[in-house]
């Protein structure tokens, strides 16, 4: 699949395949305070496993932000950290053995988008070399890719994700078990996101476990919204779990959707006139629009055309009422032949269409399709969000960004209060809260880190803005300066919280965006 590639960033900062040097002389001054790192232990999902442009990579895999916080760990009496071997990812190429399109994403220089600019973003060429075979060892990292919060104490859960089928210890571990098995003494939390990600993402093909009232997540398809109150539960035996034997941790509130540039990238408006005008059938699709306008009272609005203006793309929002019925009966008695022909057509397909607007939120992968002639459909209303409306997979509409909202708030709540709890309990702080559903919003606007860097949730908006960029490119995932943004996010938490002195990672030492002169 290829996601246009709106302006071409230059050269990536950093260096895309070597570690960087790190300046960290041990002083006096560095100190653990109250916290023990000497077994510490991540737990998560691919946030946690070092996750990057649409997989884990041998190299992205070492920019996961649990190895950058056991390295400062280190300076203070920190114990060995390890993560599950992708030793055999010999080209750094991610995937899986076997699926084709499933390594890392590059932009390639060498493509021509349909704007005239250059640059696309796509998988990298070559045939992933990782295998299935299992390791059998838990790992200081257990951060699994596609996990939600249930997850982690499903037996046997590596039947279900092959992430975790590389390195469980038994064919019934449970990624927890696993993680308790290192007997932690130090732990990160960062779980949570896929239980409304994955709705979002999809556009909002799934069910709001929330809405429906349904607590029993055996019962959940994977692009459901977890009930709130199952998360409380769940969520809550996984910190009494990693605190049971005494360890202290800093568990990670969960990010809004509207700060990441996979839901924010492409505008509900996209489509510029002067596309449409070079379509050699543009006469008979501003005629459709207009006729449209009218049988759907107004639902859909007329095309500019020449005019400067940028056009909103057409989608099916199932919550409207069906207008098929008024579209085909204005059709039948329109007069046009080409409209009379089509009168079921046109019913059938815009009876629940309307034009987006920017109360929704257009997916990123729909960049590819926007303004493609779909071959599924016949002619001329298979242009994708010009004559074709686009599916829900690629789009948010406002319902459904409330219920992401609703839940991602419902979330943080827990996360925070059974943290407060927890502390109230003990009477001190044994879990600590990086709000990183905070920190991730003040992107939108720009994040002003302590080296006086300034990053953005941007998606690469050209060579002024690249070393802004804090995101891979799926959109979703942190790249290597990403992630050393967040892992200092931590550090900050730890040194206030547990009154420890742990230096920062410096995000400009690591690498941007990878951009290939050729794939």
């Amino acid at each position: 699949m290829k996601n246009k590639f709106i302006a071409l960033a230059a050269l990536a900062i950093g260096f895309a395949s070597c570690e960087p040097e790190f300046e960290k002389e041990v002083t006096a001054d560095y100190s653990a305070g109250e916290a023990d790192f000497s077994s510490y232990v991540a737990v998560g999902n691919s946030l946690t496993a070092g996750f990057m442009d649409n997989t884990v990579s041998r190299v992205g895999q070492t920019y996961s932000y649990p190895n950058l916080l056991a390295q400062q760990f280190a300076l203070v009496g920190g114990g060995a950290f390890t993560q599950p071997s992708f030793a055999e990812d010999v080209n750094n190429l991610g995937g899986f053995a076997g699926q084709p399109g499933s390594t890392r994403l590059v932009i390639d220089a060498t493509q021509l988008n349909a704007d005239g600019t250059r640059g696309a973003v796509e998988p990298i060429a070559g045939a992933s070399t990782i295998t299935l075979t299992p390791q059998a060892k838990a790992y200081n990292n257990m951060g699994v890719p596609g996990a939600k919060s249930f997850h982690l104490g499903i037996q046997g859960y590596g039947a279900l994700n092959p992430y975790f089928a590389r390195h469980a210890t038994t064919p019934t571990a449970t990624v927890l078990g696993d993680a308790m098995s290192k007997a932690p003494t130090f732990f990160t939390n960062w779980i949570g996101s896929n239980d409304v990600l994955a709705y979002a993402t999809s556009g909002g093909v799934g069910v709001d476990q929330n809405a429906a009232g349904n607590t029993n997540p055996t019962t959940y398809g994977f692009n459901d919204i977890t009930n709130a109150n199952t998360f409380n539960s769940v969520y809550s035996t996984i910190v009494n779990t990693l605190t049971s034997n005494g360890a202290k941790g800093v568990v990670c509130t969960i990010p809004s959707v509207t700060s990441i540039p996979f839901f924010t990238t492409v505008k509900y408006n996209p489509i510029p006139d002067a596309a449409l005008s070079a379509n050699p059938n543009i006469a008979l699709i501003t005629s459709l629009h207009q006729f449209l306008a009218l049988a759907t009272n107004g639902r859909i609005s007329p095309l500019n055309v020449a005019d400067g203006l940028p056009n909103a793309v057409i989608i099916n929002d199932e919550t409207l009422s069906d207008l098929g019925t008024q579209i085909t009966a204005f059709a039948n008695g329109s007069g046009n032949p080409i409209l009379i022909a089509n009168a079921s057509t046109l019913g059938n397909l815009y009876g629940r269409a309307r034009s987006a607007t920017s109360s929704d939120l257009i997916v990123l992968r729909a960049s590819s399709i926007i303004g493609q002639v779909n071959t599924s459909a016949p002619a001329p209303f298979n242009v994708n969000g010009v004559t074709l409306p686009l599916s829900d997979q690629f789009v948010l509409i406002p319902s459904e960004l409330t219920a992401i909202s609703n839940a991602t708030a419902a979330y943080n709540n827990s996360i925070i209060s059974i943290a407060d709890a927890k502390n109230a309990a003990a009477g001190k702080t044994v879990v600590a809260v990086a709000d990183m559903n905070a920190i991730l919003a003040k992107l939108v606007s720009g994040l002003k880190i302590e080296t006086g860097s300034i990053y953005t949730a941007n998606y690469f908006g050209g060579s002024a803005t690249e070393g802004q960029v804090l995101f891979s490119l799926d959109g979703v995932h942190p790249n290597a300066r990403g992630y050393a943004v967040i892992a200092n996010e931590i550090i900050k938490v730890i040194n206030t919280k547990f009154k420890a002195n742990l230096p920062l990672q410096n995000p400009t030492y690591f690498p941007g965006i990878n951009i290939l002169p050729t794939n």
